[in-house]
């Protein structure tokens, strides 16, 4: 573990925050998987996100007043027009993001709190927008990179999401590059391979969070 992480005492919150990134189809989602059939509270941020948009919420209206009817199905927020808004605009994923972020900072706060008070040491927030203005956020004891070549993550967009190749990589292109992250990470994983080299991986951090709590 990098000696600057190690050092950190939890930020005076009685628990150790660790965020982990990665871009879309880097493979981040089964990382995270990971760490919580190991024990590890999990936050994730996309989640939260969902909820924030279900029928009769705050955010949802917000929503629907940007960016109109038009990315509704049977009266609920469709996710997938959303994305095709927000993907291929700038300025719409600008206007998402202003809405949906401070709301989701929120509750991710909120939901520390709780696991320190329930007596969890290390919390992991599974957030692909960590990092993104180049400097790793204060509140974070550590940070795992995910990363994995834009062909890679491509391909394993088309088969899990349905998307064409071209759609793919207009999301992977639409994100931070990974690649800016490194300096910042305390742990890269890389995903280029197979399954069980990657899951090796994510066991042996864990093994190196666990010998900090003690």
């Amino acid at each position: 573990m990098n000696k600057t992480a190690k050092e950190k005492s939890r930020c005076g919150r009685g628990i150790r925050v660790i965020g982990l990134t990665g871009g879309t189809g880097s493979g981040k989602s089964e990382a995270a998987r990971r760490f919580e059939e190991l024990g590890f509270p999990v936050i994730n941020a996309d989640a939260i996100g969902h909820e924030l948009l279900l029928p009769g919420s705050e955010a949802e209206a917000d929503v629907i007043e940007a960016f109109g009817h038009g990315i509704l199905t049977d009266d609920r927020v469709d996710r997938n027009k959303l994305g095709a808004r927000v993907f291929a605009e700038p300025e719409a994923r600008h206007t998402l993001n202003a809405i949906v972020h401070p709301r989701i900072k929120h509750e991710i706060k909120r939901r520390i709190r709780s696991f320190a008070e329930k007596g969890h040491k290390t919390v992991i927030i599974d957030a692909a927008l960590i990092a993104e203005s180049g400097e790793r956020e204060p509140c974070l004891d550590g940070l795992i990179l995910v990363t994995s070549s834009e062909k890679v993550r491509a391909q394993r967009l088309v088969k899990a999401r349905g998307l064409t190749f071209e759609e793919a990589m207009q999301r992977i292109r639409s994100q931070t590059p990974p690649e800016t992250k490194l300096a910042l990470a305390d742990w890269v994983l890389d995903n280029e391979g197979e399954l069980d080299d990657f899951l090796s991986s994510v066991e042996h951090v864990t093994s190196e969070l666990r010998a900090c709590e003690n």
